[in-house]
């Protein structure tokens, strides 16, 4: 990866997530366009490029993505809701890293490698990840559908399913990348973070169906990840 879009990504985290203080954006979503944070906000995004590179050659590039972050800031203060604030966050910060990469390749001249998109093992690595998100959570709670406790813990909804999602693909990330002793760290922090609830529960049948849970969803990882990595395509 070429340093200039290291900068370029560096004054973005700088300028949105650093030097953009709360009250900011709650202005800017009070009074949408005719906030006087929004252009400063832009402001300083255009001179932290100018900083960042320590050169006025970049007045294009600096200029560029300044208006184009207005753009898009302008068009996530008019378009989003309360209850559409945390997609819109994402579409938000999609556009912004899409416009940096653009500028990149365009003012600095830089090729696009898309070679992996032909790797065999990135189709492989890729279906790994994916099965071990909500397909491998339906088989889960397929398996263990008879044992549900009927009088289960209340909790966040489909908080257990996004937990099961995370552990699994850090158990696969941790596989495919060769550090095995991660998976036993990650094992002994669900278990003491478990221990307190099924303590305090005093019921057996809620212990053993966490119990088979966690072991089917470590189980069903781990299996995928040494299949990825010994698959020979």
């Amino acid at each position: 990866m070429e340093i200039a879009l290291l900068k370029l990504l560096l004054a973005h985290v700088l300028g949105d997530f650093f030097l953009q203080p709360n009250a900011w954006v709650i202005e800017k979503e009070d009074k949408k366009l005719k906030s006087n944070k929004l252009y400063l906000h832009l402001v300083i995004h255009s001179a932290l490029i100018f900083i960042i590179f320590a050169s006025f050659d970049v007045w294009a590039v600096a200029l560029t993505i300044g208006l184009g972050h207005g753009i898009i800031d302008a068009m996530k203060l008019m378009f989003q809701k309360d209850k559409t604030k945390r997609i819109w966050f994402f579409v938000d910060q999609i556009l912004h890293v899409a416009l940096i990469i653009a500028c990149w390749q365009y003012y600095f001249h830089a090729p696009i490698n898309l070679g992996f998109l032909q790797n065999n093992q990135f189709w492989l690595f890729l279906l790994g990840a994916l099965f071990l998100t909500s397909p491998a959570a339906i088989f889960i709670r397929v398996i263990i559908a008879k044992w549900i406790p009927e009088k289960a813990s209340t909790s966040l909804q489909d908080a257990g399913k996004f937990i099961g999602i995370m552990e699994r693909l850090l158990i696969y990330l941790f596989v495919c990348t060769h550090h095995f002793e991660a998976v036993g760290f990650l094992l002994a922090a669900k278990s003491i973070f478990r221990f307190g609830d099924l303590k305090d529960a005093h019921d057996i049948k809620l212990t053993e169906y966490v119990l088979i849970g966690t072991l089917l969803s470590f189980g069903i990882a781990l299996i995928v990840a040494m299949s990825v990595l010994n698959f020979n395509l």
